[in-house]
């Protein structure tokens, strides 16, 4: 059955710059999303990869271009509101007992319930963010597993300057030196 990556853009950028980078991310400190597909394919087989972009400003052309030559499918929404969260919150209503896996790359605490909806319906839920900003609400769901986009997926050509709490098992000294 199909995994379905479900990425809001402007949850994670928002992130990145506003709480890790302390400003606007440069293109080479943006994740490599062509990783990020891999690392979901890898774990969990073929995946359909959407990418919720908010258009309401315009199509970012050479962006979606770069998505698509990548795999993914970019979801261009326009409207009134939140309109990221509006369509991931349908995805996910649209998934319960339809889907094996969904991977939600986010922090936001708004997709906790419908994530664990799906997750009740039985299939296999995951975070994709970084962990130290995920929601409470979210980490709270049963059996959801928790990538960090940083460490597990390898989605950075650069580390980024994070401050988070390491397991001394996981603690690599050739990292800070």
């Amino acid at each position: 059955m199909t995994a379905y990556l479900l990425v809001d853009g402007e949850n994670l950028d928002g992130v990145l710059g506003g709480s890790i980078l302390n400003g606007r991310p440069l293109p080479e400190q943006r994740p490599r999303w062509d990783a990020v597909r891999r690392f979901v394919e890898d774990r969990y087989g073929e995946t359909k990869s959407l990418f919720f972009i908010n258009a309401n400003s315009g199509i970012p052309t050479s962006f979606v271009q770069a998505l698509l030559a990548l795999g993914w499918r970019p979801i261009l929404l326009s409207g009134e509101g939140k309109v990221i969260d509006l369509a991931i919150l349908k995805m996910l209503r649209a998934l319960v007992g339809r889907a094996s896996t969904v991977v939600l790359g986010s922090h936001d605490a708004d997709f906790a319930d419908e994530l664990a909806e799906v997750g009740a319906a039985g299939a296999t839920v995951a975070l994709l963010a970084f962990n130290e900003f995920v929601a409470t609400r979210l980490r709270e769901i049963d059996g959801i597993t928790i990538f960090d986009l940083e460490s597990d997926a390898r989605a950075f050509t650069q580390p980024l300057p994070r401050l988070r709490v390491i397991d001394v098992a996981d603690f690599d000294p050739e990292l800070y030196l």
